[in-house]
């Protein structure tokens, strides 16, 4: 079984429109177990990180078979835990790289399989450091004609990330 952990923004919450649709997303595969974080009352990144990092910890998952899929400051957590422990997967919407605010700015992403989507007119997160990262790494990058919510690509992105759980399956179930 594989645990997605779906980790909303900053002004967000678990029920956001492009976390519950990922979650549908998730539900629909055989092996997909979706959590939907909460950080709401939680204004502080390193705040957010621990908690990500205290659930997954009670849970008992290992990291190694969770994919971390998150947007805007939920795309960061996913990165910096994945800088912390290596993950299966890492699945960003216009995450929040090179935000001088945070603790870490641009985390080395440690997953099997990474994928990200990011707007060319995002002008809360800059493209610059999204593409930065992804050249610096050789990650899978997917820019698209929209701004920060990424609500126009919604379709795209969830078509990515059916194919990207498929792929962290597949990968999961071969080291079984």
């Amino acid at each position: 079984m594989m645990t997605v952990y779906l980790s909303h923004g900053l002004e967000s919450g678990p029920g956001a429109l492009k976390i519950q649709a990922l979650k549908g997303v998730a539900e629909k595969l055989d092996d997909c177990e979706p959590v939907v974080m909460d950080y709401r009352g939680m204004a502080e990144p390193q705040q957010r990180l621990q908690h990500l990092l205290q659930v997954i910890a009670e849970r008992g998952d290992d990291p190694a078979h969770c994919v971390l899929a998150g947007s805007s400051l939920g795309g960061w957590l996913s990165a910096a835990v994945s800088a912390q422990q290596p993950v299966l997967g890492c699945f960003l919407l216009a995450p929040a790289l090179g935000i001088a605010a945070y603790p870490e700015t641009s985390p080395t992403i440690q997953a099997r399989h990474t994928h990200i989507v990011h707007g060319w007119r995002d002008d809360i997160v800059a493209p610059e450091p999204v593409i930065e990262r992804a050249r610096l790494q050789r990650l899978s990058l997917r820019m698209v004609d929209d701004d920060h919510r990424l609500h126009a690509s919604l379709d795209t992105i969830l078509v990515d990330f059916e194919r990207f759980l498929c792929q962290c399956s597949a990968d999961s179930q071969n080291d079984a």
